[in-house]
Parts: C-alpha cells; sequence; structure tokens
C-alpha cells in the first residue's frame, strides 16, 4: 500500500501521528486528554504523519518556539515526536516527513531548528549540528559544602506547581532571554508542559514540587524538582530529583542550590541537563564529588543561513566568508560573508569551506571553528581563518536548554 506524507487536520489525526513515537517508550496511542494538552501547544497543521491508508506509520512535529541566540531571538522549529514504527523502517518515511516540515518551515520564513536526538547518527543527514553538550550530576548531600562560607539572603517558600506560574515564569524570562539555547514559553506551555503533573512523569519519583526564593518579597529563583525519598536499615538513601533549578543572579543561583542540597531525609542530589558552565562546576569545594557527566544536547539546524545568521550579534572583529555545502536544503548552498556588518552571499574567495551541520554547531555558541576543523569538520582555506572566526563568533556563555521537548 502507497504511503502518504501529509499534515495532521484535526486532534485526532494528531493522536494517530503521536502513536509511533509512544510505542518506542513501550505506551499505546495516546487517550483524548493527552491529545488536547498536546494540541494546546503544537497546533495540528504542524504535525506530519506517513499515511499508510487510514493509519499512521511516522509522524514527526514541530513546536513554533522563539529561541535565544547570542544577541537576540529568532524564530525556531522545536522538532518532536518523531517516529517511525519498526514495521515501515528503512522506507525513506523520516526523510519524507523532514523533507515536508524543513519546507514549511522555510515558507512561513522560520529559519532555525533543532531538536533532541535520540541516537546522535540520524538527523545529520538532515543538515543537524551538534550544537550543545549538557551534564548531569549526582552528588552526596555529606559532600555538598561550598568552596566557601555562603549566606544565602531572602527565603524559600513552597508553591503548588497548580499556582506556580506567576513566580517562576518572570525568573524564566529574564534568564531565557540571555540565554542562548533556551526559548519563550507560554502560559499554555507552563500549563500543559513545565508545570503538569501527569503519573507517568513520576516514574518512581514524588510529586512535583515547586520552591520559590523570594528576596525583599521578590522572586530571584525557582527549583522543580521531585523527593524520592528512601531508607536502608534506618538510613536515609533517597535523593532529590532536580528538574530544574534557576536563578537570575549568582547569589539568587547559589541560594536555591543550597536550599535543594540541604533537604533533610535525603541523601544524594542528583540533576540533568545542565550547562558546561554551570555555576555548581565552581561552588562546590569539592567539584569531582558532582560526577559531572556529559551527553550531547540539542541540535541545529539553519534552514535559511542568511535570516537565520543575520538573528544572531558578532564580535567587531571585521568578517569571514564561509563556503557552505547543503544538500538537503540547496538554497543554502554558497559562499557568505558573515559579521557585524551583516550575512551577505558573495563571490569572494572563500576562507572556511563547510557543510551547513558545522553552522549549526556554532550558531548557539556551543563549539568553534577551531575545534570543528581540528575534527575535520571544517577546512581551512586560508591561514588563520579559524581563529579569526572563532573571534567574530565568540558567544559569552554555553548554550543551554534545560527541558526535553
Amino acid at each position: 500500500m502507497d504511503v502518504e506524507i501529509r499534515p495532521c487536520a484535526s486532534a485526532e489525526e494528531v493522536s494517530h501521528a503521536i502513536t509511533p513515537i509512544r510505542y518506542y517508550f513501550g505506551r499505546t496511542g495516546p487517550d483524548e486528554n493527552q491529545t488536547e494538552q498536546l494540541i494546546r501547544v503544537l497546533p495540528a497543521e504542524r504535525v506530519y504523519a506517513a499515511w499508510e491508508g487510514d493509519r499512521a506509520v511516522g509522524g514527526l512535529g514541530a513546536f513554533p518556539l522563539q529561541l535565544t541566540v547570542p544577541g537576540g531571538r529568532v524564530p525556531a522549529a522545536g522538532v518532536t515526536v518523531v517516529g517511525v514504527l519498526p514495521t515501515h523502517r528503512r522506507r525513506g518515511l523520516l526523510r519524507g516527513m523532514m523533507r515536508a516540515l524543513l519546507d514549511a518551515c522555510h515558507q512561513r520564513s522560520e529559519p532555525v531548528a533543532y531538536l533532541w536526538a535520540t541516537e546522535d547518527t540520524i538527523y545529520g543527514r538532515f543538515g543537524f549540528g551538534l550544537a550543545s553538550f549538557t551534564g548531569d550530576i549526582d552528588l552526596s548531600r555529606e559532600r555538598s559544602a561550598f568552596h566557601a562560607p555562603f549566606a544565602a539572603s531572602g527565603r524559600v517558600r513552597l508553591v503548588s506547581p497548580a499556582a506556580a506560574e506567576e513566580y517562576v515564569a518572570p525568573i524564566y524570562d529574564r534568564v531565557a532571554g540571555v540565554t542562548p539555547g533556551m526559548f519563550e514559553r507560554s502560559s499554555p506551555w507552563w500549563h500543559n508542559r513545565t508545570l503538569a503533573d501527569p503519573d507517568w512523569r513520576r516514574g518512581s519519583g514524588g510529586e512535583l514540587q515547586c520552591a520559590v526564593l523570594e528576596d525583599e518579597g521578590r522572586p530571584s529563583a525557582y527549583a522543580l524538582y521531585r523527593m524520592n525519598w528512601a531508607f536502608d536499615r534506618g538510613l536515609q538513601s533517597g535523593a532529590v530529583a532536580v528538574i530544574e533549578a534557576i536563578g537570575e543572579s549568582p547569589q539568587a543561583t547559589g541560594a536555591i542550590w543550597r536550599y535543594l542540597l540541604d533537604i533533610d531525609w535525603m541523601a544524594r542530589v542528583r540533576a540533568g541537563l545542565l550547562p558546561l558552565d554551570h555555576p555548581l562546576l565552581l561552588l562546590v569545594a569539592e567539584p569531582r564529588r558532582l560526577g559531572f557527566s556529559l551527553r550531547d544536547g540539542v541540535w541545529v539546524r539553519l534552514i535559511d543561513v542568511r535570516t537565520a545568521l543575520s538573528a544572531r550579534s558578532y564580535r567587531p572583529e571585521g568578517s569571514v566568508v564561509i563556503e557552505v555545502a547543503d544538500q538537503f536544503c540547496p538554497w543554502n548552498a554558497g559562499s557568505w560573508r558573515i559579521g557585524r556588518d551583516g550575512v551577505d552571499r558573495t563571490d569572494d574567495a572563500p576562507a572556511l569551506r563547510c557543510d551547513v551541520t558545522a553552522l549549526g554547531s556554532v550558531y548557539l555558541g556551543g563549539f568553534t571553528w577551531t575545534r570543528l576543523a581540528s575534527a575535520l569538520r571544517v577546512q581551512e582555506l586560508a591561514s588563520g581563518a579559524a581563529a579569526h572566526a572563532d573571534t567574530i563568533f565568540e558567544a559569552s556563555s554555553a548554550p543551554w536548554c534545560p527541558e526535553i521537548f
């Protein structure tokens, strides 16, 4: 039977489209409530499915997001719910769905797509480049002392997740506005994703908790976490599972983490999706006790090179000409002069040559041109060009996306 790839036209079709990815989590199709929650933040027409008759055998979607980049924000497609049933693998269905999605993004002037990859070999063929690393920690409370005495200002109070948006959203907005890799959260996003607490999310953990740090009556940091309590022969062996902890200043960040590290009855504190420059790496007295471990973070795809690169800032150290190859989105191919004065096509000789995946890797500031050249992902055509490009593209912080979407 032929397979047709097209966007969904209703909530019922969305339910069919996300069934293939749920298969890999050991679940059947979503119920009506789960689908309704999803389409509040992911419109049906932004979900694509591979239809075999009236059955979806593959699907993917793209949240409409506003992505923070160095020096600005840009409309971005947050690619999600990607899956093809194992009965239909190796038939080009993912390629067809990605083709439809990226073409639609290009037509609606959405110049960037980014995602979390379930496998790190899938998305490079579609032009996505690894744009960040992220880290996990697993710290014994007994070894959680800071490197110097710390006097937290303000007070921490517990807030119901159902009532938390008014306290936590402004803090998140202030941090997300200046942190590459983070995105703007709408009120529906807070209620249907970040602060939602369905049973399937809890696993073996407790209910979602929200702690807010207030300084002179003004919220300045918050933490979302779960308490996984346990005892072994009367000794505490449970852990605090930190989902998200964000402060708008170094002092507020230190205070909210000090609160998390001091919760009684817990033996350990665990957290994931932390940026490589997270303050805890230097806040604690024994950094190796964090057990900081790396994994790949977000992957970025420039759908429209000119618009995407024009949305971010550059240092005032001239410009660099880069020749870009892009087989999947050929409208991007060619040489581009990039710098503080703008991004334009040029016939000038290039100083660097790369695939579009390299642009995705440097876009948020997670990697440098020199590092890519040393990994043979960029060809340096003029001596010192990679180092010069590093100066132009320099970002002030590591990319950070604190949630998988």
